[in-house]
């Protein structure tokens, strides 16, 4: 990854690391690497989460891509995958998502799509990293009779819900759900897409204040949803993170079904249609150890990516293939979208439910989960790299998985997004690797504290 671009885009803390500054130079970088060679006026598309900061960094990338003769339309808030796909449908050059996702309402980052609606590639990246980090005099300040306009959009929200909509064939009439929209982006569309399609739908956490996005609400918080549908008698329930590209579920139970369960139940429907391309599906190395045994029971081609939803992309991409994602509930239906997007993701799991006749709780059987461990260690970009270099971390990680062996695996990785080195563990007993999971964190806490 660059210096400026992890695994989903550029993020900091708000007016911290992401200054409107760096998001003026951005805009500035990217308008003039994704619209080179333009012969007619190029436009660029700007979608926003609903952070308190998401205006003001909104405000800096417009000024940055006005500034080098580029005009922008302003679609307001919406999800990260509405941006995706509007790119093409509004005949824009290129598209920006302002949000940090799951993260809290302090951060933010800026997400890049290309003029065909995907994330961008790491050589483009690093093209518009150079421009701002390096050689910030080959952006040409445009002629002041020349500088770019300012449009804005107010029904972009509509024209997305109606897409998403389009996406199935059947009646959905009549389920009872209760929703969280994580006080995010969701907020706007997922109230007005689960009435129009005849749910009766119970829409939690959809006042954003601009500091509630994600707060104890959420894909990442589930405990209210469980609490509110388990009290109000509802079949089933679904979470949205803050800028809406994943989504979780909870059965009938309020237990969770995690995007290994979706992807594996929707799966198991496209292959049962003939529609699952070279009976691929693609996770990522987080996937549960239950993914593998369900695709060797079912005769499915599981293909595993480095983590990022970009990465499941390029894959299928790369192969033709139909359906991937990751077990946060970032789902890629590629017939439908360029991203993982949580409303679609929801939809295509509730068309196939109402048609099974199924509980939830039996459809997620599909997949049996393994036990699954996860601890996050604080760590910066330097203290990341010590899991490459220093040995006593080495050397913790393969004593815990010879000890394992082939009824377990450890997976120690460096977040992309966030300041973390994230530890996972899965086993057929929990509090076994649950204590490895903690042997292996206290190391490399230790190692960093010797570090510095």
């Amino acid at each position: 990854m660059g210096r400026l671009f992890g695994t989903d885009g550029a993020r900091g803390i708000a007016n911290d690391d992401l200054t409107c500054e760096l998001a003026m130079q951005i805009g500035r970088a990217a308008a003039t690497v994704l619209t080179k060679g333009k012969n007619k006026k190029a436009k660029i598309i700007i979608a926003k989460d609903t952070r308190i900061s998401s205006s003001m960094l909104e405000n800096a990338l417009a000024a940055g891509i006005c500034s080098v003769g580029i005009d922008v339309e302003l679609l307001g808030e919406l999800p990260t995958p509405a941006v995706a796909w509007l790119v093409n449908e509004y005949n824009a050059d290129a598209g920006v998502m302002i949000s940090a996702s799951h993260n809290p309402a302090e951060f933010n980052g800026i997400k890049l799509f290309s003029g065909t609606g995907y994330k961008l590639s790491d050589e483009i990246q690093d093209e518009i990293e150079a421009l701002i980090l390096d050689h910030p005099e080959n952006i040409k300040i445009c002629d002041p009779l020349k500088i770019g306009k300012v449009y804005v959009r107010t029904s972009a929200h509509l024209d997305y819900i109606d897409h998403i909509k389009a996406t199935i064939d059947s009646d959905l009439s009549g389920l009872n759900i209760a929703v969280d929209c994580a006080n995010g982006s969701a907020s706007r569309t997922a109230g007005i897409l689960f009435s129009q399609l005849g749910l009766n739908p119970h829409i939690l956490n959809a006042t954003p204040t601009g500091l509630n996005i994600n707060d104890k609400c959420g894909s990442t918080h589930m405990e209210g949803l469980r609490e509110y549908m388990l009290q109000n008698g509802c079949e089933l329930a679904c979470a949205f993170d803050g800028d809406a590209d994943r989504c979780l579920f909870m059965d009938e139970n309020g237990e969770i079904v995690d995007g290994d369960q979706i992807m594996a139940i929707v799966a198991s429907d496209l292959k049962a249609r003939g529609r699952l391309n070279d009976n691929a599906l693609v996770a990522t190395v987080m996937s549960n150890f239950g993914m593998h045994r369900f695709a060797k029971e079912n005769d499915i081609n599981l293909v595993c990516t480095s983590v990022g939803d970009r990465y499941v992309l390029e894959e299928m991409l790369k192969y033709g293939y139909v359906i991937g994602g990751e077990q946060s509930g970032h789902i890629i239906f590629k017939d439908y979208a360029q991203t993982g997007d949580g409303q679609l993701t929801a939809i295509q799991l509730l068309n196939i439910y109402k048609k099974s006749g199924l509980k939830m709780s039996e459809l997620a059987k599909t997949m049996q989960k393994m036990p699954q461990v996860l601890v996050g260690v604080k760590a910066d970009k330097e203290q990341k790299k010590l899991l490459a270099t220093d040995d006593e971390i080495k050397a913790i990680i393969k004593s815990v998985q010879d000890k394992l062996g082939e009824d377990g695996r450890v997976l120690v990785r460096a977040s992309g997004t966030e300041p973390l080195i994230r530890v996972m563990l899965e086993g057929s007993d929990e509090k076994v690797i649950a204590d490895y999971c903690n042997q292996i964190a206290k190391v490399i806490e230790k190692q960093i504290a010797l570090n510095g």
